[in-house]
């Protein structure tokens, strides 16, 4: 490969690309941060290493795996996507409570609605 066709992996780590590169397929030159995220928090050589030992038909899958854990890993380095994953799961859960309520009331209006109206009777 030329200099002008280097995928994202080789042009980060300043060395050339060879025609059997492992990472070049999965990074290419047009997105140069989706590396950057991987290599500050995996390394080349280990992702790399993972790659190669998984199945050619799953790798795609693999790297776009790890690329989306390290852009997560960058944003919240503590939590990393399990944090993400946390705040959408709390908002579902909400968002199911404030539809209970919901229900609970229309409920409660339609039987008021259907019920005969009763005179309200302050002795009782």
């Amino acid at each position: 490969m030329s200099n002008f066709t280097r995928c994202a992996a080789c042009r980060y780590l300043r060395r050339r690309c060879c025609g059997d590169c492992t990472l070049a397929p999965f990074f290419p030159s047009t997105n140069p941060t989706r590396f950057a995220y991987v290599h500050r928090v995996f390394g080349a050589s280990n992702v790399a290493r993972m790659l190669q030992q998984i199945p050619a038909e799953q790798r795609r899958q693999a790297a776009d795996a790890i690329a989306l854990e390290a852009y997560w890993r960058v944003q919240d380095p503590v939590y990393g996507s399990v944090g993400v994953i946390s705040r959408l799961q709390r908002e579902i859960n909400a968002a199911q409570r404030e539809l209970a309520e919901t229900q609970a009331h229309i409920t409660l209006y339609a039987a008021r609605a259907q019920s005969p109206t009763t005179q309200f009777d302050p002795s009782i």
